[in-house]
């Protein structure tokens, strides 16, 4: 299972970020190379009573191998097409003065004031429009796909009392937007009205979230906690996260694996004891599914939570305990179930950084094993491989990167950990009207970090072409490869004299 799973993604990846861009002709003859590949095996195979049988068998290999490079190259160009957000709006553009659609996701505050949701289009208007006669009339159209669409600030404690899941009748303006990939289009609004409420499951979720607002509001390390517990960014600094951004660790504030880790230790803390590993797993399972649900489909959240989903089925024995199958499993079943997702840069890095640590982390840790103290020196290899890996990827999307950032990272994430800790403990005190005891030491934590992301961020990031950030990237990775290979060498050959 490992190598055709790892194969399959190998392909999935080209074939969603490379052949899906390339002329029909290359992507055809790619496929016509695997099939005669995969055919030239299974010939060989086929006269295996001639071949000794090692041979016959890595023939096998190769040709089960050759077919799930096949089928992922299939599903790498199927996704991308499924992704792909088409915008039928059923009228002309310029004469659109207004949409209805349901909104996809919570609304989003942004730095200058005004607010930004994802809408799935089910109507367009136009309120001016000639008939036959001459006689002006309004026009209402069905129409599809996902549009951005901003509101006025005023709007903001509507949308927050009906949340993600309300139909929306929007009045506005139309226009073009470049930078978005393939809609190209976003709407702004000036007026807002709900023509029909979320779900009741939603509704509910949006009192949890209303009432999580409402209870750490007040608090200046409130807007931290609540986006490092449940992705709710209203209340953050905005100098605070371009601080993170200039530092060279924004993740820490996006929820990814490293949150749901954390959460996932402390259900594993409470349940693992009592139940044992199985029983919590699977428990820690449906508190993780649920949790997801709860937050919404951030790319790099669902990509760690299908891991750790995956994890649970390797530990009731249904798969092999090998971290990147699963990491490639998992890369599979979310481009399959959320092609959209793999065009998101959130989904970029998250892989490729996880992939990082997984390849590299290593061979740094055997290259400077007792140079550098061990409670340092596994989280500083974990960062140089995500950094690494990702290095490029930054470059390109955001035009800089901030290597300061794999020694800040040191630091922040095990405050990171504490405060997430502190915070989940200070919501349990809170129910019982005691959680001030821990407004103070909260707040000291909630400081130093500011403190200490404030003097990285004044380190100056390193602004490059990225491809010459992707070449020193894939040559220090190779470099860091053979310097652990040459290490194992020498040791290899001082045995015999130990």
């Amino acid at each position: 299972m490992v190598k055709p799973v790892v194969c399959t993604a190998i392909a999935a990846v080209i074939g969603f970020y490379v052949l899906s861009s390339v002329h029909d002709v290359i992507t055809i003859i790619v496929l016509l190379l695997s099939i005669i590949i995969l055919s030239l095996f299974n010939v060989l195979t086929s006269i295996g009573e001639h071949i000794e049988k090692e041979f016959v068998r890595s023939f096998r290999i190769m040709a089960v191998c050759c077919t799930a490079f096949a089928a992922g190259l299939v599903i790498g160009l199927c996704a991308n097409e499924a992704g792909k957000n088409i915008i039928r709006f059923g009228i002309e553009e310029n004469r659109i003065t207004g949409i209805e659609g349901v909104l996809l996701e919570d609304p989003r505050v942004l730095p200058g004031g005004s607010i930004m949701a994802a809408v799935s289009l089910r109507e367009s208007f136009s309120a001016n429009s000639s008939n036959l006669s001459g006689m002006q009339e309004s026009v209402r159209v069905s129409s599809s796909g996902e549009i951005t669409l901003f509101f006025p600030q005023e709007n903001l404690a509507r949308l927050r009392e009906f949340g993600r899941g309300t139909r929306i009748f929007a009045e506005g303006n139309l226009r073009s937007t470049e930078h978005l990939r393939y809609s190209g289009w976003s709407f702004s609004a000036y007026s807002l009205h709900i023509t029909q409420p979320a779900p009741a499951i939603e509704q509910m979720r949006t009192n949890i979230r209303l009432n999580l607002l409402e209870r750490f509001d007040g608090k200046q390390w409130g807007g931290l906690a609540l986006a490092l517990l449940v992705g709710i960014r209203d209340n953050l600094d905005s100098g605070l996260t371009a601080a993170y951004r200039d530092a060279g660790i924004a993740y820490v504030l996006a929820l990814s694996g490293m949150h749901l880790a954390i959460i996932a230790a402390v259900i594993a803390f409470l349940l693992k004891k009592p139940l044992g590993l199985k029983a919590a797993s699977i428990i820690g399972a449906v508190i993780i599914s649920l949790y997801c649900l709860f937050v919404g489909p951030m790319p790099s959240l669902i990509r760690s939570a299908i891991m750790y989903l995956l994890g649970v089925i390797a530990v009731l024995g249904a798969l092999p305990k090998k971290s990147i199958p699963i990491l490639s499993l998992a890369f599979l079943i979310q481009i399959i179930v959320m092609p959209s997702s793999g065009n998101t840069i959130s989904f970029m890095l998250s892989y490729l950084a996880l992939l990082g640590i997984l390849i590299t982390s290593r061979h740094v840790v055997c290259i400077f094993r007792g140079l550098i103290p061990d409670f340092v020196l596994q989280p500083f290899a974990m960062s140089v491989g995500a950094f690494l890996a990702t290095a490029a990827i930054c470059s390109f999307f955001f035009g800089f990167i901030a290597p300061i950032g794999i020694i800040v990272s040191l630091v922040i994430i095990p405050l990171i950990t504490i405060f997430m800790i502190g915070s989940m403990i200070w919501l349990v005190l809170d129910l019982l009207s005691i959680s001030f005891i821990l407004d103070f030491p909260l707040l000291w934590i909630y400081r130093l970090m500011e403190m200490v992301i404030s003097i990285a961020g004044n380190v100056p990031g390193i602004r490059a072409d990225p491809f010459i950030v992707l070449v020193v990237s894939l040559v220090l990775l190779a470099l860091i490869t053979f310097l652990d290979f040459r290490r194992r060498e020498g040791i290899l050959k001082l045995k015999p004299f130990s």
